[in-house]
């Protein structure tokens, strides 16, 4: 029964009880009064008549009390057991929310407005707790991320002041030894560059503020500039790159240019962590999927376990081959590959088989250039 419900009830037997009572007992008595009427009364039925209606009066306001303290009783005991009790342990509850406690819990056998105050405490501790294990977790993956970062950082500055020193202690005393040094400390330069891009792409994921800066860009010579660029790191580290451009000569789509570099070489960068063997290949394939232009980057790595394989998008994954190897990484750089993608309207996913590569795919859509309400 509803709280509303109960107090009207209540109320109505406070005042109708009583008088229904004392309506009978008036009635009662004036019946009484008539069939006196009738008679005629000695002396000495007067006084009977007097006392048995001091009598009647006595007990008629006896059973008023007793009505009226019966009454007080019941609503008491409701007031307590429906209102006070539920109210005193939600404001417990309330406490433990107070500090941080989110699974203190409360029976809820209440019904009506109390039983719905109870359901609505039970789903914002909830959500509370969900909350709170999301902001630990969180708080848990940045320290990681600072962790990573900061030991990746610290491999190629190693590496570079070696070589350094070994320019300047004269080791490399050739021209091709000098070009190997110089080489070497370029690329650990990219390096260490590519993880701080990383961390400042994250911090606007986070914020939702990546900055873009969308141009209508022609696909063809985007991805051969990319190619040419990629190639030259993925030589010095042994790897061959395959490169195949099945969409016609004109076809273009809106991007941009900074912000899908970041997703190739993010992928790419992910392969050549992960690729488990020497002399490895990657194959990038441009193909055209009508409306749409689809990027495929395969590489002939050690591959992703299916359990893993629907998570690898989300920030801080790493599988556990990665997690228990040297390779390190910060574990944001698909996550960045999904936010990019996205934010240009298209989508990405992974396909792998375990020991024999993985293959990224994105697609964007095409630009379709409208003049005078004519697609051309």
């Amino acid at each position: 029964m509803k709280l509303k419900t109960k107090m009207m009830v209540l109320f109505l037997a406070i005042i109708l009880v009583p008088l229904c009572f004392g309506a009978a007992a008036f009635l009662g008595f004036g019946y009484h009064e008539n069939i006196n009427l009738f008679h005629e009364l000695t002396k000495e039925d007067i006084m009977i008549e007097a006392l048995i209606n001091k009598r009647f009066m006595s007990y008629f306001t006896l059973s008023m009390v007793i009505i009226l303290i019966l009454t007080s009783a019941l609503i008491t005991a409701w007031i307590n057991n429906d209102i006070y009790k539920p109210i005193k342990g939600l404001n417990r509850a309330m406490e433990h929310i107070a500090e941080g406690d989110f699974d203190y819990r409360i029976s809820n056998t209440a019904t009506g407005e109390v039983g719905q105050l109870y359901s609505n405490y039970e789903q914002m501790r909830l959500k509370l707790k969900e909350n709170a294990e999301e902001t630990r977790q969180n708080e848990q993956k940045s320290k990681e991320l600072v962790s990573n970062i900061s030991h990746d950082l610290k491999t190629p500055i190693t590496s570079i002041k070696g070589y350094v020193e070994g320019i300047m202690d004269g080791v490399a005393d050739t021209p091709e030894k000098m070009d190997k040094y110089i080489k070497t400390i370029y690329n650990k330069a990219n390096d260490m560059d590519r993880l701080i891009n990383e961390l400042t792409t994250y911090s606007g994921i986070d914020s939702n503020k990546i900055p873009y800066n969308f141009h209508i860009i022609n696909v063809s010579d985007y991805f051969s500039d990319c190619v040419e660029e990629v190639g030259l790191d993925l030589e010095q580290k042994n790897i061959r790159l395959n490169y195949t451009n099945l969409v016609p000569a004109d076809t273009s789509i809106v991007a941009d240019p900074e912000q899908l570099k970041k997703v190739i070489n993010n992928i790419i960068s992910n392969s050549v962590k992960y690729m488990g063997h020497d002399n490895g290949c990657i194959d990038i394939r441009i193909l055209d999927e009508g409306e749409s232009v689809k990027v495929e980057i395969e590489d002939d790595g050690k591959g992703i376990a299916a359990k893993d394989i629907g998570n690898i998008f989300e920030r801080f994954f790493r599988t556990d081959a990665s997690r228990n190897s040297m390779q390190g990484g910060s574990g944001i750089g698909l996550s960045i590959v999904k936010k990019i993608i996205e934010d240009h309207g298209g989508y990405v996913w992974a396909t792998s088989k375990e020991g024999e590569g993985t293959c990224m795919h994105f697609v964007i859509r095409k630009y379709v250039e409208i003049k005078d309400d004519v697609i051309v």
